[in-house]
């Protein structure tokens, strides 16, 4: 048998394959475990993209592949609205008690963050009888036509897609290092208020405690409390996208739980299921009881065999101390990033994190008010030549972003960092 090569596979993908479909590394992946990959050709990589914060649990974590395997012997399918089962019920049992509010809450399940994100709208509109949502600047939220009139990044993914759903505003998001306060955010609501929709047709708020594609802007815990305080003068709902950020990527179960106020409705997907296709909207019972039977729900939605591996994720976190690795994840990326920025005066803008969602904003000449995009590509494009998988993101696609899982070691952690670090040093010699 002829031995597969990553040339040749790209070649076939190529023929195969819209261009749409972006590729960060053309390397094609033969076998994972935890936060290493190997390809077609034998190579090893350490993986500190996780999937885009898929693999939080790592890659073919023992006790999500078992809880899988037992359930493929039971059943694969039903349709959840046709004959229900008893994981998808316990799974929402589960991250119903988990989530941050002191209300009685209920759980839907979807397939993909972008699903979950749509029916989060729906549900604030079935809720409040309004049509208007708010999102904010740098936000991500799904590549559908909904969740992109949502996000605030055009490029790459609004360009050529519109017109997009109408009722869509977008808010400023506080940025200390780019000059917009968070005043200044708040004020930019008020103004959409006065130049665009009246508040009393608006039904929700979403924004992300963390902005993924966006570059890993953190939102001000004075930031939510006063869009909340917004929101509760004009009926608004809240709704916390933590597509990217929940699954214990920040040091809790969800983010929104270090918020100083509850959000009415949590988006929740990626590493909900340890890589297998499940997302989730979690909110207030009423809330969430404000659609119609037969308003919610999809072919696929919930999968058993998902919710399976879902109810293993949290059992791992829990007897893994996951949550406790996260922070202690977070803090060795923060140090050892630090460390590379100290190392090169007037390149790197700011080392950010929550938990271990960590990134390093590149710029020229000290000045974060000029994004080195360029730099950045170099620097993603050295390390994968050094077995290191990395990703960019930011709004000028200059923030370098680490989402490696929670299990990997120490070691593999600074043998990552390392490779980091001489990464910055072959791209700005070249």
């Amino acid at each position: 048998m002829t031995q597969q090569t990553n040339e040749a596979l790209m070649a076939r993908r190529r023929a195969a394959i819209p261009r749409g479909v972006g590729q960060s590394h053309e390397i094609f992946v033969e076998r994972a475990r935890n936060a290493e990959a190997w390809d077609v050709e034998g190579q090893r990589y350490i993986d500190f993209a996780g999937g885009i914060a898929v693999l939080n649990t790592g890659h073919l974590h023992p006790q999500v592949i078992e809880a899988v395997k037992q359930q493929l012997d039971r059943y694969t399918h039903t349709c959840f609205q046709v004959l229900a089962y008893e994981p998808y019920v316990e799974l929402a049992e589960q991250l119903n008690a988990m989530a941050p509010g002191d209300f009685p809450k209920k759980t839907l399940f979807l397939t993909s963050g972008a699903e979950a994100v749509e029916n989060a709208v729906k549900i604030a509109r079935a809720h409040t009888g309004r049509p208007g949502i708010i999102a904010f600047a740098g936000g991500y939220h799904g590549r559908t036509n909904m969740t992109l009139a949502l996000t605030g990044k055009v490029a790459p993914y609004k360009i050529g897609f519109g017109p997009f759903p109408s009722d869509v505003y977008h808010a400023a998001f506080p940025n200390a290092l780019h000059g917009v306060s968070v005043q200044d955010a708040l004020n930019s609501v008020e103004q959409i208020f006065k130049n665009a929709i009246e508040p009393t047709r608006v039904a929700a708020f979403i924004v992300e405690p963390v902005q993924g594609e966006g570059g890993f802007n953190i939102a001000p815990p004075e930031f939510i409390a006063g869009i909340k305080r917004i929101a509760d003068q004009h009926g608004i709902l809240l709704i916390a996208d933590e597509v990217q950020t929940g699954a214990g990527r920040t040091g809790t179960f969800y983010a929104s739980e270090q918020w100083p106020v509850a959000p009415d409705l949590i988006t929740t997907a990626k590493s909900l299921a340890g890589g297998f296709p499940l997302s989730g909207v979690i909110g207030r019972a009423d809330v969430m009881d404000a659609p119609a039977p037969g308003g919610l729900g999809g072919t696929y939605a919930g999968s058993p065999v998902s919710c399976a591996a879902a109810l293993a994720v949290i059992k791992a976190f829990r007897e893994e101390n996951l949550l406790a690795r996260s922070k202690a994840v977070g803090e060795r990326l923060v140090q050892g990033l630090r460390a590379i920025a100290g190392q090169h005066p007037g390149v790197v803008a700011e080392v950010r994190g929550l938990g271990a969602m960590v990134a390093m904003e590149l710029c020229q000449d000290g000045d974060p008010h000029k994004p080195d995009a360029e730099l950045t590509r170099r620097i993603v494009a050295e390390a994968g030549k050094r077995k290191l998988i990395l990703l960019s993101c930011g709004t000028y696609g200059n923030v370098i972003r680490v989402l490696v899982p929670l299990t990997a070691s120490d070691e593999l952690l600074d043998e990552g960092l390392e490779i980091i670090a001489q990464s910055v040093k072959a791209a700005r010699q070249g």
